[in-house]
């Protein structure tokens, strides 16, 4: 295998099945400290089913309806939602959890970098008779206009991106309508072995001094009473946003211009940009990559 950057896909899978941590393997294959959006969706894309398959354990199962089930209540305590989204919604195991604990009918939405991840989502969801509208886009550049989403979660999907951790945290208030609540590696709150493993890992830190430092408020930050890993204890994050903004529908929109998209035969297209992106098994590929320029389409 060269070193051009060209990786084949088959060998990843064989070092995954060999047990191989592939970011880290990737982090040192590309000469790199942190992790990036190639390096993290490779390494997720190849795990793809593997959260689904792990709820067929009762052990693990319950451990994860808890976890929803505690999130659920801490947005309900932050009074009626109108819609909610889960950025980095992997397979949605704890979407599904938490939108099981939430009335029905409320607009749920999540993405993923991996739509290997989001393919198994939707059929996941499906078998529970629940409904999310999905997409595939970036952290770094959510496919929405501001304010777009009531509240907006995150669960352990920041834990890879060390030092992006300003660029992510501006990205998802953004699109935060009311509260930002963030459910990631505790890093100041962990113990010395916990943090020693998570700068191993290379996981993010300071989410509340960098909310802070960009001006936001903090509404709170406690380590969260259900973690999966004393290792990786997970930390909840409250952040409010001010009120003072036009109410925008909650909807996708185009990454790069944020304006509404057309549906046209198997693409959303946007005018603003001339744009078009696919969408692959009724899943929206919305990532700025991902945009054919189609001026004339349609």
């Amino acid at each position: 295998m060269s070193r051009s950057g060209e990786l084949s896909l088959s060998h990843l899978r064989e070092l995954y099945a060999n047990g191989i941590n592939l970011s880290q393997w990737l982090r040192e294959y590309w000469g790199q400290a942190d992790s990036d959006e190639r390096i993290i969706e490779l390494a997720y894309d190849l795990q793809a089913g593997t959260y689904v398959a792990a709820m067929d354990d009762p052990e693990f199962a319950a451990r994860k309806h808890a976890y929803g089930a505690a999130i659920a209540a801490e947005i309900r305590q932050l009074g009626s939602v109108r819609s909610l989204l889960e950025a980095g919604v992997g397979e949605a195991t704890t979407l599904s959890c938490i939108q099981s604990e939430l009335p029905q009918g409320l607009p749920v939405f999540g993405f993923d970098l991996s739509w290997s991840r989001l393919n198994v989502a939707r059929r996941w969801l499906s078998s529970l008779g629940q409904v999310a509208d999905l997409c595939c886009a970036s952290l770094s550049q959510v496919p929405a206009d501001d304010h777009a989403f009531d509240v907006v979660l995150t669960s352990h999907t920041l834990e890879p991106n060390r030092g992006r951790e300003d660029v992510l945290l501006r990205e998802l208030y953004r699109v935060t309508g009311r509260y930002l609540i963030l459910l990631e590696p505790g890093y100041e709150l962990a113990s010395a072995e916990a943090r020693q493993r998570m700068d191993h890992h290379r996981y993010c830190r300071a989410l509340p001094q960098t909310a802070k430092a960009l001006g936001y408020k903090v509404l709170e930050h406690r380590l969260f009473d259900h973690s999966a890993n004393p290792l990786n204890p997970t930390a909840l994050t409250i952040i409010e946003k001010s009120a003072d903004y036009a109410d925008n529908p909650a909807r996708w929109g185009c990454p790069v211009s944020r304006g509404v998209l057309r549906p046209i035969e198997n693409t959303l297209y946007s005018p603003q940009s001339g744009l078009a992106y696919p969408v692959l098994q009724g899943i929206p590929c919305l990532r700025a990559a991902q945009g054919v320029i189609a001026s004339h389409l349609g």
